[in-house]
């Protein structure tokens, strides 16, 4: 193993975990409304479902997504409409009472694990660390460390807000910008 190609492949999945994207604003606002614990299936789901999704992907899902553009077409439109589901849902989520336990529940393991085989970032990126540094075990575990890593200080950035946050008010209004956030990540996508 080259010491270079370890350095730039961690240093390459550090920067494309920690960037914000979709898998990011969903954790954070988990976090703001159920806490870190009850987030922490959504945050290994996420942490283990990429890693997984970029072995198959190396293995030769990528070239039969490849050579089918009605199955591009329609993995990026079914990735949109549950983008827009899930913004949905946290932008109109029911903030708890004064105290009191928060309505609705965090995305589950296999959740956050299957979203990536619909959140368009994770292709774009998973296309880019196949191509930059080819396919092995290695990599994936790399990618699960730092996304693991990434989504973690996520989840304390939203329970840092969630202590700004004090009002049902306020968190209402965190919840919408997380919503309006996500949906903003869609743009590219759905632009081609």
């Amino acid at each position: 193993m080259d010491i270079a190609w370890l350095a730039s492949a961690t240093g390459f999945a550090l920067a494309m975990s920690a960037t914000p994207g979709p898998n990011n604003a969903m954790v954070a606002a988990s976090a703001v409304n159920f806490g870190l614990r009850r987030s922490l299936p959504h945050i290994a789901g996420v942490s283990l479902g990429f890693p997984a999704m970029l072995v198959l992907v190396a293995v030769g899902a990528g070239e039969v997504l490849a050579a089918s553009p009605g199955l591009q077409a329609a993995l990026r439109w079914l990735g949109a409409a549950w983008m827009v589901w899930l913004a949905w849902k946290i932008g109109t989520a029911v903030p708890p009472e004064a105290d009191g336990p928060a309505q609705g529940r965090p995305m589950s393991f296999l959740q956050a694990a299957l979203f990536q085989w619909v959140n368009p970032k994770a292709w774009v990126i998973a296309g880019a660390a196949i191509l930059a540094y080819g396919a092995s075990l290695l990599l994936a575990v790399i990618f699960a460390l730092a996304a693991f890593a990434s989504l973690y200080l996520w989840a304390l950035v939203g329970l840092g807000a969630a202590r700004l946050l004090c009002s049902p008010a306020a968190l209402r209004w965190f919840n919408r910008a997380m919503a309006i956030l996500l949906l903003l990540s869609l743009v590219p996508v759905l632009r081609g």
